[in-house]
């Protein structure tokens, strides 16, 4: 045998050895999660019926659009993706969707010149700056009295007709885009763009979750009502915490004449997935691998969570996806789109910022040959302007920027002095936390077993073979610092959901080379299988009826609220004209943010009542409780009465009447002149 083809038998002997090693750690994977899977009777904690209407859904999109497959010669990725369009329209309501998109018109032409051209999805990832850049300069002007509808339709208008000619050329350029990235790969394309429709389901339900009726309703419902916000750290102790999530649902709010949540949501939802198809392109996956990304990103239970409410976590997987697409990409100038993009997780969540730091480390490491250390002060000051208004809002009005946080060393006169602290998520950082999230994940977040999905061990082997793979090791190593860094100072799964999301990027390309092209498919298709069958164990609202019922009705949340969050029904019962303050005596029910100011709640968020309310339980007579309600000028009570303590049911009805009960709440009137006596 000659040289030449020894080496070429060597070569190819050292390809199979290969594939047959990057399988082996692939099966590895799938094995444990299996093995676990069995171990832990997780079959007994699968939603079932909610699989069964997820399929059914499927098989309706489908159905829908197979006309524009026969007889437009749509391909399957476009005739479906209408279809969930057409749906989101008319179960989240037409005003919603067309008030994100201005939004998102709008932040598209503020944010393209900040990014160079030829960025895959490039239409997405400006769009995701120019929001960054909306969010940060409207942060400052936030009190100002100018957030009504004219003039923000004004603004909108002005900037379209202004980049007109550039947003035609963009748009165009988009479409051939889209078109080309679907032919490459039509199979993958399709399936991926189902998964993202029956994760955009969770933008049909109306707002439902704790923390948004209790908090993140706050911002946009004064936006909506004064035309200004009006933060009150007395009595919510959040209102100066990062609000570019909040401010952003405000602005598309105000555009569209109410709640616009299930519209940001949806924009969200489709930017993080083009910037995980983006940031995969740059990482070197083939079409068909960018492709699978998408699609195992998109059936990750906790991304139904995330859509269905106002936390940050979504918002940070679209700016963290295009930050890191930023980064892996090719050319120059793109210092400032990473620098906006960053400033965006700043004016988030202090913890996006924490997760993303691996992210940068990467970054200097890939460009350190050529990284502008004359332009990075500029690049600093810049991540300052755009990131910081409330920190900077919040250390005026409360002498702590960071309010709850850390008050320990701030010692803000409107929380304790005591640094914030959760004890339900501190059960230790160990060796043994990625499987307990995935198999115990009621320990780490408020959901089900099962409720992060099983991709984090079935595909662990494939992080494996990345990290043995010198194209791949450094990205993989920084994409799982992303993903664990939130997870170490608090155990708290909901902070490493964006990281969760990027894993992806991680393990999936040169997937096809690695594994062969048969089993990258299966695999890839079975993970995305048995997370679609846990996807309602993220959330009790996945895990109800609520969805049906949102259904059945056509999209109306007056027939929905009322069976699981019946404070937002009562609170319509209040006169339009009606002023008086609104006390929700329910700790783990405030759901009093979209009285824009007029509500309030005996929880940590206002610990001055809280104390009230504990002091108040202790006097059975009810005079403690009819002091409270006077002292805070109190006219209308939201009661439940199953967990009502008598001392405050003798005080509503010493100097109340009830005016309605929905489910098990109620709503009592109560006499200004009587709470004193």
């Amino acid at each position: 045998m000659s040289e030449r083809a020894s080496r070429l038998q060597a070569n190819v002997d050292g390809s199979a050895g290969r594939l047959a090693a990057s399988r082996a750690l692939l099966f590895a994977g799938v094995a444990l999660a299996v093995g676990g899977f069995a171990w832990h009777g997780m079959w007994r904690v699968l939603p079932w019926e909610r699989f069964a209407l997820s399929l059914l859904l499927a098989l309706l999109a489908w159905a829908l659009g197979w006309p524009l497959r026969r007889f437009a010669h749509w391909s399957l990725a476009s005739s479906t993706a209408l279809v969930w369009v057409l749906a989101l329209v008319l179960f989240a309501g037409p005003a919603p969707v067309i008030g994100a998109t201005a939004l998102a018109a709008t932040a598209l032409a503020i944010g393209l010149p900040w990014l160079p051209p030829g960025t895959p999805a490039r239409l997405a990832i400006a769009t995701t700056a120019g929001l960054a850049l909306i969010a940060g300069v409207g942060g400052w002007a936030l009190s100002w009295p100018v957030h009504h509808q004219a003039v923000w339709g004004l603004l909108v208008l002005a900037v379209l007709v202004w980049q007109r000619r550039v947003l035609r050329n963009v748009a165009a350029s988009a479409v051939r885009e889209w078109q080309s990235a679907v032919a490459a790969a039509p199979r993958w394309a399709g399936f991926a763009v189902m998964l993202l429709g029956l994760a955009s389901t969770a933008c049909w339900l109306p707002t439902m979750q704790v923390d948004d009726l209790a908090y993140h309703l706050g911002l946009p419902s004064q936006l909506l009502m004064y035309g200004e916000y009006r933060p009150d750290p007395a009595h919510q102790v959040w209102a100066f915490a990062p609000w570019a999530g909040d401010a952003l649902q405000g602005f598309a709010a105000v555009l569209s004449g109410g709640n616009a949540r299930g519209g940001v949501n949806a924009l969200w939802l489709g930017l993080a997935a083009a910037a995980i198809w983006s940031a995969a392109t740059g990482a070197g996956a083939r079409p068909a691998e960018r492709w699978a990304c998408v699609a195992l990103f998109a059936s990750l239970p906790p991304l139904v969570w995330m859509a269905a409410g106002m936390q940050t976590e979504l918002a940070a997987t679209a700016a963290t996806a295009s930050l890191l697409a930023v980064i892996v990409g090719t050319g120059t100038g793109r210092l400032w789109a990473g620098a906006v993009l960053f400033a965006m997780l700043v004016a988030l969540k202090g913890v996006h910022v924490l997760a993303a730091l691996p992210l940068l480390a990467y970054a200097g490491w890939r460009h350190r040959h050529a990284l502008p250390w004359r332009r990075m002060p500029a690049a600093i000051l810049l991540v300052a302007v755009v990131g910081g208004s409330s920190y900077a809002f919040s250390w005026w009005h409360t002498g702590n920027p960071v309010l709850p946080l850390f008050n320990g060393y701030f010692e803000s006169p409107f929380f304790p002095v005591e640094n914030y602290r959760d004890p339900r998520w501190h059960t230790g950082f160990g060796p043994m936390l990625g499987w307990n999230l995935v198999f115990d994940t009621d320990r780490y977040v408020e959901a089900w077993d099962g409720g992060l999905g099983l991709s984090l061990i079935a595909l662990s082997g494939a992080w494996l073979a990345a990290m043995l793979d010198g194209r791949s090791r450094a990205l993989a190593l920084a994409l799982a610092a992303c993903f664990l860094l939130p997870l170490v100072p608090m155990q708290y799964a909901r902070y490493a959901y964006p990281g969760l999301m990027l894993l992806v990027v991680a393990m999936l390309p040169h997937g096809q080379a690695r594994f062969g092209r048969r089993t990258f498919a299966w695999i890839v298709v079975a993970s995305c299988m048995i997370n679609l069958a846990l996807q309602a164990n993220a959330s009790w609202l996945h895990h109800s009826s609520a969805l049906k019922r949102v259904i059945r009705s056509a999209g109306n949340p007056a027939e929905v609220l009322p069976y699981y969050v019946p404070e937002r029904t009562l609170l319509q019962r209040i006169p339009e004209d009606d002023d008086g303050m609104v006390l929700a005596t329910n700790p783990s029910r405030a759901y009093i943010a979209e009285l824009g100011g007029r509500g309030r709640g005996v929880l940590d968020h206002d610990p001055r009542l809280k104390a009230a309310r504990a002091e108040a339980e202790t006097d059975p007579s009810g005079a403690r409780w009819r002091a409270l309600l006077g002292e805070h000028d109190i006219r209308w009570v939201l009661v439940t009465p199953a967990t009502a303590s008598p001392a405050l049911q003798s005080a509503v009805r010493q100097i109340g009447v009830r005016v309605a009960a929905v489910g098990d709440a109620e709503l009592w009137r109560v006499d200004g002149a009587g709470v004193t006596r």
